[in-house]
């Protein structure tokens, strides 16, 4: 069984290890992989097939017939051409859960981040600000305390749940926006209608999937419906937000802050219009990433080959 990892340094930027999945196969590992030709051509005649952000389209399973699973090693699974795979027979996994408590973890931090600006006044006392102030303290923004503010919460699957229980734990309202209702979710927050959404949150985080639905879900439209001094923060997926109608909202200031993780294009441009503004908060994309939770996905990418192997796949989003 010949097994190859097409990005291997998306996943393992060399803290873990993929010496388990010796086991299974010869496994060939490659860092990076960048153009379509390339990808067919590092392929060849293998059998299972490990991306994070390769795409492999219809065009590389026509070149590469011996391809017998994907595995996804991430949650999301739209760079894969799940339809060109099923019409094949080919199963591809993903990832269902592995970075729940990291990723409601960084949100919080985002959100205490806009509401403190802990690194802008770690940087001014490093500078000698503090050094030089007249009095025992001083601040260079407005502080913010959570108790008694409303966190408005788009998507809430297991992200969303764990992010509304860290928020009522700082003493937030937590009310939420979803398909669907589940008893779980009703312990942890009020469901209501997206308008009700908008026009209650002091601040709106983003869990949900992108889909033709959601996308540029925060649009001009509904950030008219915010409160003026709101905050977003999108730990989710860049096509979410319309990035312009937000940085306009920030230099108006209708919203006070913006924090985000990811962006519409990754690796960011330099022309994004985020960078135009301060008043976005913006990380590169690193929710996902402590040891912790990669080295859980990793061993779920295991689980998934063990499983396809015995003849009974699990995690299979195509079929």
């Amino acid at each position: 069984m010949k097994i190859v990892i097409l990005d291997g340094k998306a996943l393992n930027p060399g803290d873990l290890s993929y010496g388990h999945l010796n086991q299974y196969g010869e496994v060939t590992i490659y860092q990076r992989t960048e153009t379509e030709a390339e990808t067919i051509q590092r392929i060849g005649d293998s059998e299972i097939v490990l991306v994070n952000k390769v795409p492999i389209t219809e065009a590389v399973l026509n070149a590469c017939p011996n391809i017998k699973l994907i595995c996804v090693q991430a949650t999301g699974y739209n760079i894969v051409d799940c339809k060109a795979c099923a019409s094949r027979g080919i199963p591809v996994t993903n990832v269902p859960t592995y970075g729940t408590a990291a990723v409601a973890q960084f949100t919080m931090a985002l959100i205490l981040e806009m509401c403190h600006r802990v690194g802008l006044h770690n940087h001014s006392v490093h500078q000698g600000d503090w050094a030089k102030a007249e009095s025992f303290c001083y601040w260079l923004t407005p502080q913010m305390e959570l108790a008694g503010k409303t966190l408005g919460i788009i998507g809430f699957g297991r992200i969303g749940q764990a992010v509304g229980k860290l928020a009522a734990a700082f003493g937030m309202k937590v009310i939420t926006y979803n398909r669907s209702e589940s008893e779980e979710g009703r312990k942890i927050a009020d469901y209501v209608d997206l308008d009700t959404l908008f026009t209650q949150s002091d601040i709106i985080s983003l869990h949900c999937p992108l889909f033709p639905e959601t996308e540029k879900i925060i649009n001009s439209a509904n950030i008219a419906k915010m409160k003026d001094g709101a905050m977003l923060v999108n730990t989710a997926r860049g096509g979410l937000v319309d990035e312009e109608a937000l940085v306009e909202a920030l230099q108006s200031g209708k919203l006070r802050y913006a924090a985000v993780d990811v962006v519409s294009q990754e690796p960011m441009s330099e022309d994004n219009p985020l960078l135009r503004t301060r008043k976005c908060i913006i990380t590169p994309h690193i929710a996902w990433a402590p040891v912790e939770s990669r080295q859980r996905l990793m061993d779920c990418v295991e689980e998934n080959i063990r499983a396809y192997l015995k003849g009974q796949p699990q995690n299979v989003v195509n079929m």
